[in-house]
């Protein structure tokens, strides 16, 4: 767990090596080099640089090094994809071989060099891309493609190699899609789609062709980015750069790895800020799904309940399946803001609606009873003796004649409505097909989302593949589940992007008082003991009990009188993690015989088991309260990240805990707690009385900045237990474990 340590090196020397560039790579803001305004307390970019990728996916003028038109060849078959691609989008293209006069009957020229004009894209047809980097910096390539492997999927050598040719790169000042990746840049895309589009970010490119596929159901894509192994050009890159673009409605991401966690956040930052949704599937959930995508991609796939928090920290919608990526993303991108959140069921059987209601409250869909005078409204057309109050079940007969979309309209109409969803769980034509083309007509009318599930497994049916599929205002799915995830994306991020405010700008910028009087305490490679754990914390003005350290039984007796009985007395030592598993640990003193007794006792013991003390604390004890924990550990993607849970030996059993990424406002914090499977006993249970929860807020909140300022310096940092008292009574950490890197 312990890394390379700094020594001395404080917060502000960290910056301006950072700012000058004396690690690579350096920051880069808004395009140009960053200055401090850019950077927070610990020398980290407050914003992404966004990539100007125009020229990458419309060149106007294409190299293909390495091209080749000899049947049978493998480079001849991209080099006939890449002629059919600059055709579409309008770029000249120049084929680049030492030995042939042309290529296709398009005129080649021996090198980078000889190449008639400036290009924007270089497509590397080559098994060792490395060499040809140079050419291209002096040719003033803009941008370049390698698809040769043996990288870093290969593993230690491979990453090496990888290593060198991200180095290049970045000496050549250009910018490079890959190694290892594939030929979905440049596919053939759609044009006669309207609407808002989805743009395509795969780290395996087989992954993306079911979204690809949903062309064919009338969806339009618009950019597919295959990552590959990220040596440069990463999915955060392709995230800023696709926020920005107008015409783009939702981000589909596959993500197998990621390259940078802090990239990441920024990244997800801005398509916030911009209320572009972004939908990813991010393999590593498992050991085993994580061993497998480390050996793909070469990638760290990070902690995932951490890269699990981040995601939803910023908004970053995570799915498990393909077939939810692309229905989540589908929904997304072609609907606006809902009006209202409230989800309706109708059907035309009682069992549909309550199996699909059922499973939608679950999913913790706010799914509202209708008003009264609304029922009376439906009872209009709806037998009496069918509910009406939410699901709807109209019995199936009104679908048939003007009544169907009497009921539609009526529902729509509802300000408590958001969402209409229609599970049709299979075709009964010709009612189905009038019902279909109903919602559609409604949909058409209304500024409300419809939702239908057509059931059927046979989707030839001319009312789901022309009636449903073919209105771009109607959202329709295959399975509940599917519809269910879709539908609350929808209103969590609209909720989400509603109340964002970014965490970014109001990061601090320049280190506190606290900082510099922690400086002194920092042991660079070592565990602080308890005593020197706390004075950190106080620095930080985390309330600590009252305690004195001693170092004699004398000094204990006077230092309990001063504290006031009763007093816990603890071992305080760099050496020790855990003082109650090795009986350090004396609680519930009441005289000072049992004071001196105590003292005694727990110096014999240190003696005995080794232990080097710098003294004994005694301890006002507190125990009226909830044991909370509240640490700082080093994640390998996100660096420094902030834990609350259930504290004191519930840590460890239940392992109720919430994690968050640095930095983040009060809301989040609040959203912690909101996760916890026992955050009801800081309401008080079985008679107790509420706690602080505010002051709680406040510890964490503090915490934050520690490891904000203190991220480089600290490996660990846990408090545990943090007693947090009753309402208005504060909390105090009668513990902490403090580990420097």
């Amino acid at each position: 767990m312990l890394g390379s340590t700094h020594g001395t090196l404080t917060t502000d020397s960290r910056r301006a090596r950072v700012i000058a560039c004396g690690e690579q790579p350096s920051p880069v803001v808004h395009g140009r080099p960053a200055d401090v305004d850019d950077l927070d307390v610990s020398g980290r970019p407050l914003y992404a640089d966004v990539p100007d990728l125009d020229r990458f996916f419309r060149p106007e003028s294409v190299a293909v090094v390495g091209a080749s038109d000899a049947e049978g060849r493998p480079n001849t078959g991209i080099t006939r994809q890449l002629i059919a691609w600059a055709e579409r989008v309008g770029a000249r293209l120049h084929p680049v071989h030492p030995t042939r006069q042309s290529v296709f009957g398009i005129p080649c020229s021996p090198s980078l060099a000889d190449l008639p004009e400036q290009v924007d894209l270089a497509v590397l047809l080559v098994g060792d891309p490395l060499p040809v980097i140079g050419e291209l910096a002096e040719a003033k390539v803009k941008f370049a493609v390698a698809f040769a492997s043996g990288f870093a999927e290969t593993g230690a050598e491979g990453a090496a190699a990888q290593a060198h040719l991200a180095a290049a790169v970045r000496r050549a000042g250009l910018r490079l899609l890959g190694p290892n990746t594939n030929l979905n840049a440049f596919e053939k895309f759609r044009d006669d789609l309207d609407g808002p589009a989805i743009a395509l970010i795969t780290q395996s490119g087989h992954q993306g062709r079911p979204v690809f596929a949903m062309q064919e159901l009338g969806v339009r894509l618009s950019h597919w980015a295959p990552t590959g192994n990220e040596a440069d050009l990463e999915t955060a890159d392709f995230i800023s750069y696709f926020s920005e673009q107008p015409e783009i409605g939702a981000i589909a991401c596959y993500v197998e790895g990621l390259k940078d966690g802090r990239s990441f956040l920024l990244a997800a930052d801005r398509a916030a800020r911009r209320g572009v949704p972004v939908v990813a599937v991010k393999v590593g959930r498992t050991e085993t799904g994580a061993r497998t995508a480390a050996s793909h991609t070469g990638k760290l796939t990070g902690a995932d309940t951490v890269v699990d928090a981040a995601m939803r920290q910023y908004g970053v919608i995570r799915v498990d399946g393909l077939d939810e990526l692309q229905d989540t993303a589908a929904l997304l991108a072609r609907s606006r803001a809902p009006r209202a959140e409230g989800v309706v069921v109708y059907s035309i059987s009682g069992g549909t609606g309550a199996h699909f209601a059922d499973l939608a409250t679950a999913a913790g869909l706010p799914l509202p009873r209708l008003s009264a005078p609304k029922q009376a409204e439906l009872h209009q057309w709806i037998p009496e003796y069918l509910s009406v109050t939410n699901p709807v079940d109209n019995g199936g007969h009104p679908v048939g004649d003007w009544r169907g979309r009497k009921i539609i309209d009526a529902i729509l109409a509802d300000p408590e409505v958001g969402v209409l969803i229609c599970p049709i769980t299979g075709p009964f034509p010709p009612m189905s097909d009038k019902l279909a083309q109903d919602l559609v007509d409604a949909a058409e009318q209304s500024d409300k989302l419809v939702c239908v599930v057509w059931g059927s497994p046979v989707g030839t049916e001319a009312a789901y593949r022309e009636t449903l599929l073919g209105s771009s205002k109607v959202a329709t799915f295959r399975t509940f589940a599917n519809c269910i995830t879709a539908v609350r994306a929808y209103l969590d991020h609209h909720r989400f992007v509603a109340a964002y405010r970014s965490p970014f700008d109001e990061a601090p910028r320049t280190p506190s008082p606290s900082f510099r009087k922690t400086q002194a305490l920092m042991r660079p490679g070592q565990q602080l003991s308890e005593h020197a754990a706390k004075q950190l914390l106080r620095a930080y003005g985390i309330r600590v009990p009252r305690e004195q350290l001693v170092t004699s039984a004398a000094a204990a007796v006077r230092a309990a009188s001063l504290v006031g009985y009763p007093v816990v007395m603890k071992a305080s030592g760099a050496q020790i993690a855990h003082k109650t598993e090795l009986g350090l640990v004396k609680i519930g003193l009441t005289s000072a015989s049992q004071v001196r007794d105590a003292y005694r006792e727990l110096t014999d013991i240190a003696r005995y088991e080794g232990i080097s003390l710098d003294g004994v604390l005694v301890c006002q004890m507190v125990e009226r309260g909830v044991e909370m924990v509240v640490g700082v550990t080093h994640d390998q993607l996100f660096g420094p990240t902030v834990t609350v849970g259930l504290g004191g030996v519930l840590v460890e059993v239940l392992q109720d805990a919430a994690v968050r990424v640095p930095p983040f406002g009060e809301d989040q914090a609040r959203g912690m707690l909101g996760e916890l499977r026992g955050r009801a006993l800081l309401e008080g249970v079985r008679g107790g009385p509420p706690v602080d929860v505010d002051a709680l807020i406040e510890v964490v909140m503090r915490v934050q900045r520690m490891a904000l300022e203190l991220g480089d310096d600290i490996a660990e940092l846990d408090i545990n237990p943090l007693m947090v008292l009753p309402r208005g009574q504060g909390a105090v950490a009668l513990d902490a474990l403090v580990v420097c890197r």
